[in-house]
């Protein structure tokens, strides 16, 4: 860790981390302790609700969908009991009302998965009313869509002939979209 990252951390370098996926989270984990902070982690809203509320840290970062509920619980749960908590949202299907929201309540800032450790670093030191810079490799227009039916496809329950109604797409060229891997 270097002495400067050291000391735009602060004093306080504890980091929650909230995901649901387990090796995902174990990773991060491991990465932010690399660049100085002092992660734990949880895998429900409930256990890091009991975290935020017994020993609320100073940086977190959220997964918005959780298998128990919404990761805007344990924001909620933080913003009262640490105002000056810095929260990254992460979450794989990104969109402008959830972001919106995440940040109402409180959160510093709000990042689309893939996100590495560099990008949640970033998010989380972020300081002042400067706008953070355009990502260096955005989505193609393709991974763009097809993020887009993956979500529609989750909150249809994985229904395609539903996926297919709501998305105006034939049911068998949507079932040959998700039979390919994910553009980059």
């Amino acid at each position: 860790m270097s002495d400067e990252l050291s000391a735009e951390i602060g004093p306080d370098r504890t980091l929650l981390l909230v995901d649901d996926d387990e090796p995902f989270v174990k990773r991060l984990a491991k990465a932010m302790e690399k660049r100085g902070f002092l992660p734990e982690t949880a895998e429900s809203v409930a256990a890091g609700r009991l975290i935020a509320t017994t020993r609320p840290p100073a940086y977190a970062v959220v997964d918005l969908r959780l298998e128990d509920g919404n990761g805007l619980d344990v924001v909620e749960a933080l913003r009262d009991h640490r105002p000056d908590c810095r929260i990254v949202v992460l979450t794989g299907y990104g969109a402008i009302a959830t972001a919106v929201a995440a940040v109402k309540i409180g959160a510093t800032d709000y990042l689309s998965k893939p996100a590495d450790a560099n990008d949640v670093t970033k998010a989380l030191l972020q300081r002042g009313e400067n706008l953070p810079l355009p990502p260096e490799n955005p989505m193609s227009a393709d991974r763009v869509r097809w993020e887009h039916i993956q979500r529609v496809y989750e909150m249809c329950d994985r229904n395609v002939s539903e996926t297919a109604r709501r998305l105006s797409m034939h049911r068998r060229t949507l079932q040959r979209i998700l039979a390919k891997r994910s553009p980059k």
